[in-house]
């Protein structure tokens, strides 16, 4: 499989700049995989697709404000500073990237605050943008998350071009958003309100909880032709033996499962044993999934409407069929359909 077949023309007004007004009335497009046939409908409409004792599995990472603005010693130069990744909690060591890259090195101190409140040095070059910063702070732990997050704004990927405003804070997170470590919400599961999830336990659907901290990997530009000589980067995550046992037991019972984005496909696809039955897992992945390919776990899936190009379509187009998924893409377009993460949702099923 090319890259080149993922290639289609998106125009920017259906990139969502806002998120709809109710986290689940988006619009919902319904592809039935073995047969094509595509539905419209809006998302609290799902409910209707499934029955009792169904399951959903949901992500509950949570997204942490990863975009900072500092100042260099000396210069003053505004430096965009986007928070990876913890290295070192003890160090307060930090993978992160840095624009403009081209004005920092190796021992440049960066200010943070409009008192300078926070210090950060660069210790290593990682990659033509990525640095290592060293946090110079003398307090807790707890002291310095606290400062990360009065100081780093809501990390709104580059294809929502305004400002960040308040409501970001709540509305680039999920409603059950829980273990803090992501630099993008999982989209799919923004469209859950607790009014819906609430009529899901009433017709008694299950449902079920795993972590995987969303990467700026999946958002990262593809410069293969070849998709099989693609890294994806690490993703963390976590899968416990009590969402392993849900699972299992979903599937000895010929339920149906519902993976809620594409991070969750990922994580079940990384841990799936034999008979499609999953395991409990603590680790990183760096599964990338593209068609043609087997899935063993889930059912259907839950997912937005990706921009051309990205991991985000592969998977799902490896899910839902490739020729279906791309002809769906075209419905949506014709359609008006809402892509990106603030953007409306898909059902293949």
């Amino acid at each position: 499989m090319k890259l080149s077949k993922f290639k289609f023309k998106l125009p920017e007004e259906l990139i969502a700049q806002y998120p709809s007004r109710h986290r689940d009335e988006s619009r919902l497009m319904v592809i039935d995989k073995k047969t094509g046939n595509i539905e419209h409908h809006v998302f609290k409409d799902v409910i209707n697709f499934f029955n009792e004792n169904d399951l959903f599995i949901f992500n509950d990472t949570r997204v942490f404000p990863a975009r900072m603005y500092g100042n260099k010693e000396k210069t003053g130069a505004q430096i965009e500073v986007f928070l990876l990744r913890e290295l070192n909690r003890e160090m307060r060591l930090w993978d992160v990237l840095v624009e403009p890259a081209r004005k920092i090195r190796i021992g440049n101190k960066l200010y943070f605050g409009e008192d300078d409140s926070m210090v950060a040095e660069v210790i290593d070059n990682t990659t033509s943008r990525g640095r290592t910063l060293r946090f110079l702070f003398d307090g807790t732990h707890e002291e310095f998350k606290r400062n990360l997050h009065r100081l780093g704004e809501t990390p709104l990927p580059r294809n929502i071009k305004r400002p960040v405003e308040p409501e970001d804070e709540d509305r680039f997170q999920t409603i059950f958003a829980k273990n803090e470590g992501a630099v993008s919400v999982p989209a799919a599961g923004i469209h859950f309100s607790r009014e819906l999830l609430k009529r899901m336990e009433i017709k008694g659907i299950q449902s079920t909880f795993l972590t995987s901290h969303m990467s700026l990997g999946n958002f990262r530009e593809i410069d293969v032709e070849d998709l099989t000589k693609h890294k994806m980067d690490s993703e963390q995550m976590l899968i416990t033996p009590e969402t392993a046992e849900t699972v299992n037991k979903a599937h000895d019972e010929g339920k149906n499962i519902c993976a809620v984005g594409v991070t969750v496909m990922r994580a079940l696809e990384t841990v799936v044993g034999t008979e499609g039955k999953i395991k409990p897992f603590d680790g990183w992945t760096n599964k990338f999934i593209f068609p043609p390919y087997d899935f063993t776990t889930a059912n259907s899936m839950i997912t937005n409407f990706h921009m051309p190009y990205s991991t985000l379509l592969m998977l799902a187009a490896a899910f839902g069929g490739y020729d279906e998924i791309m002809h769906a893409y075209e419905v949506a377009i014709k359609e008006n359909y809402r892509f990106g993460v603030y953007g409306d949702a898909m059902l293949i099923k």
